[in-house]
């Protein structure tokens, strides 16, 4: 008979040593060993998954038959999609999800926990797409790994709802940390992608985290795996104008990059749910295509990036397709220029096809291709010589800034990558001027803009972050004495002596929709005049609300018109009709008790 998970010699260990150390450590030094713990196994998993798209890629590409070369490239891409969307199927039912954003979701709207199933899916699916050739980035399912990792390790029953976040941002860093070999990168990039409300206790762990990722990736990841250079002019203050100008090239990238990526997951989106394998073919021979004519679009392409930064662009193209346009400079420019541009496609039906992996990776190709591009640009059109391999890494920094909104994170990766700080200006200069550019086009990216303007996720702005949290049906207030339009001074009168509110709603009794309002204040003048009791009614007396709020808006939206206003009662209509009133002192007794309840979670 099989033994259940609670009955197992592993599980009965492992249990025991936790028990152990709840015993021996205070809850702050038990936060951080496990934050340790975090970081070593989302660094090995970050080493499992690197290793496992370089054995598949030499696997499928070293034992190719000679007749078969380069026609290879068509087939490949849209067997891995394939593959993964029947792995999705088989093994875990359809119940996946990627991306960085579904963190987000479970940050906000699942206590921060995720499923078991994620500590390892994202690791065979994403290294079956990325190996067969998909055009995709192992950063986003390696962050989804570690997050899962640390967010099941904090389901322990003595961490909190702010505990386990942290560990689950441990978790990511870690693996941003190890795939890199970037500590600092990791520990900004979950402080910028996920903790929006960080605080110093939390950077500890953090560190930890990402220090251990890192030695995971040093020991046990293999040189050639890693992405990194070696070699860089260092910074000359006269380039920097040009830096200026790259970071607004990379932003407008940036923005082309979104409204792309989200074009095209809208057509593949119309095709339905059901439709998994057809837009797996549909996917993958559009990416096979797109790789036979550009093939550094095969899998993440950080060898190409580095080719290009090294002048040597001959690896770029196939002999037989370009042999006689190698030494025409302007064709190889435009080329390049192409591939920028299509990779973000590539990256797009890669995905949208059922493909799993994410877009960091391919906004650092692309920002590379776009600093070649635009100094190679400069230096055949003028007689300035700017250093294209610095050009080449800094416009990843800028891409990545305009994509990922991440600017910190961009900043220092590159110069982690480039083992110094030597470029510290220019990549400042051109990340933040790209991501100025960006946010003035669009508040969120990509990725999670829909969740974001949803409420579903947390964002940099604590209180909208809350206030979207807060349910407005929730807060009606219906226990109003309804008046109609021919409701005469004398029943107004009668109706105040029955009533606490100072608020007389005046609806029409036909169609239920609200005519004006009668304040308490306005009667004053003439509810002492019995003589116009008779004489004058609701109509006459009531006057327009200074704003109408509608059932289904969002509390942000509800809040900014108390503010315009000054009023602390508005109506509340649907399509018109009346349903009640929401007061500005009940938004603020919701906010209070959510803050409680964060504080007790």
């Amino acid at each position: 008979m099989r033994k259940s998970r609670a009955e197992s010699p592993f599980y009965r260990a492992g249990r025991a040593a936790v028990i152990w150390l709840q015993r021996k450590l205070p809850r702050t030094q038990l936060l951080l060993v496990f934050s340790v713990l975090v970081g070593i196994t989302a660094g090995l998993a970050a080493v499992i998954l690197k290793n496992l798209v370089h054995a598949i890629r030499e696997l499928v590409l070293t034992n190719r038959p000679s007749y078969f070369q380069n026609q290879i490239y068509l087939l490949l891409p849209m067997m891995g999609i394939l593959l993964t969307v029947l792995v999705i199927r088989v093994f875990f039912r359809n119940r996946f999800e990627r991306g960085v954003a579904r963190v987000l979701v479970a940050i906000s709207r699942r206590s921060s926990k995720l499923r078991r199933s994620q500590m390892f899916s994202h690791v065979l699916t994403s290294g079956i797409t990325v190996g067969f050739g998909g055009s995709a980035g192992l950063e986003s399912p390696i962050v989804v790994t570690g997050a899962a990792i640390g967010s099941n390790m904090g389901k322990a029953p003595f961490f909190s709802y702010k505990e386990r976040t942290v560990l689950l941002a441990c978790g990511a860093a870690a693996g941003i940390a190890a795939v890199f070999n970037a500590p600092v990168a990791g520990l900004l990039f979950a402080l910028e992608i996920l903790l929006t409300d960080v605080t110093i206790s939390a950077f500890i762990p953090l560190i930890l985290a990402s220090v251990s990722g890192v030695l995971c990736s040093t020991i046990l990841m293999r040189e050639e795996v890693l992405f990194s250079f070696r070699s860089l002019q260092p910074f000359d203050y006269h380039n920097l104008p040009y830096f200026l100008l790259l970071g607004i090239f990379c932003g407008l990238v940036s923005v082309y990059y979104a409204q792309v990526t989200l074009k095209v997951e809208s057509l593949f989106h119309r095709m339905g749910e059901e439709s998994r394998f057809t837009k797996a073919l549909i996917g993958g021979a559009i990416l096979g295509l797109l790789i036979f004519i550009f093939p550094p679009l095969f899998g993440e392409g950080y060898e190409s990036i580095k080719a290009l930064s090294q002048g040597q662009l001959h690896t770029l193209f196939q002999p037989e397709l370009y042999e006689q346009m190698q030494d025409n400079r302007w064709f190889v420019l435009f080329f390049v220029g192409a591939i920028a541009l299509v990779k973000v496609v590539a990256t797009s039906v890669t995905l949208a096809g059922g493909g799993n992996g994410g877009n960091f990776a391919p906004s650092l190709f692309v920002g590379g291709y776009v600093g070649f591009f635009f100094s190679r640009l400069v230096n055949m059109v003028s007689s300035v010589r700017l250093p294209e391999d610095n050009f080449t890494v800094v416009g990843m920094a800028g891409i990545l800034a305009g994509v990922m909104y991440a600017p910190l994170t961009g900043v220092f990766l590159i110069a982690e990558i480039t083992n110094g700080y030597d470029l510290i200006v220019p990549l400042m200069v051109v990340a933040a001027t790209s991501y100025a550019l960006v946010r003035w086009f669009e508040q969120f990216p990509m990725d999670t803009r829909e969740l974001a303007k949803k409420g579903q996720i947390l964002t940099q702005n604590r209180d909208l972050n809350i206030l979207r949290s807060i349910s407005l049906e929730q807060l009606i207030e219906r226990n109003f004495h309804e008046l109609s339009p021919q409701t005469s001074l004398g029943k107004i009168v009668e109706a105040v002596t029955h009533t606490k509110r100072s608020l007389f709603p005046v609806v029409s009794p036909e169609d239920k929709h609200l005519q004006g309002i009668i304040l308490l204040d306005d009667l004053k003048e003439v509810m002492f005049k019995p003589e116009l009791y008779d004489q004058l009614t609701a109509r006459q007396l009531m006057k327009l609300p200074p704003e109408f709020v509608d059932m289904h808006e969002e509390m942000p939206s509800v809040m900014h018109k108390f503010d315009h206003t000054g009023a602390w009662n508005l109506p509340v209509v649907d399509q018109g009709q009346y349903v009640g009133f929401v007061s500005k002192s009940g938004v603020f007794m919701a906010y209070r008790r959510f803050l409680l309840m964060q504080s007790e979670k």
